[in-house]
């Protein structure tokens, strides 16, 4: 989820260059050490980082607020004076306070953090003596190991999952049409939730294992009969229906209502 705010006037032909060393700009809510760290601005009690992108084509600021990878992104002219483009979008407070609140603020998956499997969310639950492999209960999932890695390996377990279930289930709904599938993949792409090769290879969003089990089989479906017809046509939806046991349109309206939200879990 990504929100925009513009600087409302050209900044061409401004040009400054700021050198390296061990020093703070304070530019009243923004904040930087320029070998540290990444610069800060300070929107009520959080500070949010700045990836600041200077871009030839650019003629005036460009502010993003980027709520799937917890920061801000900034863009400005090639030659510019990047003090004056942080105190600008510092100064962006009502504006960087009406996106934020509204934001589906990024979640570090760890122990006691919450994580959705198969529609449901499931706790974090941490127990230093357990086996490192990962348990599941109805509302849980139970790992052992060190508290640091828990993140790292709760991600891992979700995409081994989802690698296993959209295969499984690709080839399942696939046979049924008297179809056969390529080699099947999960990525973690974040502007589509599946594709069809013409070879016939599959891939997918891990982060679909997130999401209900009829959400993810309707995707199943969809880019099965792209196997027959890659185009969105009529024929294409009929067949989509036909393959998928379910409500295609309320899957695919989960998907436009909740799908942004499965990036907003964070892993390391």
């Amino acid at each position: 989820m990504r929100f925009i705010a513009r600087a409302s006037r050209s900044l061409a032909g401004r040009s400054a260059r700021i050198l390296p060393g061990h020093w703070k700009i304070t530019l009243s809510n923004a904040w930087f050490n320029l070998r540290a760290e990444a610069p800060h601005i300070q929107v009520g009690d959080d500070a949010w980082p700045v990836r600041v992108v200077q871009h030839a084509q650019s003629r005036r600021y460009r502010l993003v607020f980027d709520a799937a990878r917890g920061q801000l992104r900034l863009t400005v002219p090639r030659r510019t004076n990047v003090r004056a483009a942080l105190k600008w979008a510092s100064e962006q407070q009502e504006w960087l306070t009406e996106q934020v609140g509204k934001a589906a603020l990024p979640v570090l998956v760890g122990p006691g953090a919450s994580v959705p499997f198969q529609g449901i969310d499931r706790r974090v639950d941490w127990i230093p003596t357990a086996p490192r492999a990962i348990g599941i209960d109805p509302d849980a999932l139970r790992v052992g190991g060190p508290a640091e890695t828990v993140g790292r390996r709760v991600e891992r377990w979700l995409k081994a999952q989802a690698l296993a279930l959209l295969e499984g289930e690709s080839r399942e709904i696939a046979a049924r049409a008297g179809l056969a599938v390529g080699r099947v993949g999960v990525g973690d792409p974040r502007s589509r939730w599946g594709s069809c090769t013409h070879d016939g290879d599959l891939r997918y969003s891990w982060r679909l294992v997130m999401a209900p089990d009829h959400v993810r089989r309707a995707t199943v479906a969809h880019e099965v009969a792209h196997l027959v017809h890659m185009d969105h046509g009529p024929a294409f939806h009929a067949l989509v229906d036909e393959l998928h046991d379910g409500d295609v349109a309320a899957a695919r309206g989960w998907l436009r209502r909740e799908g942004r939200g499965l990036h907003r879990y964070r892993f390391s």
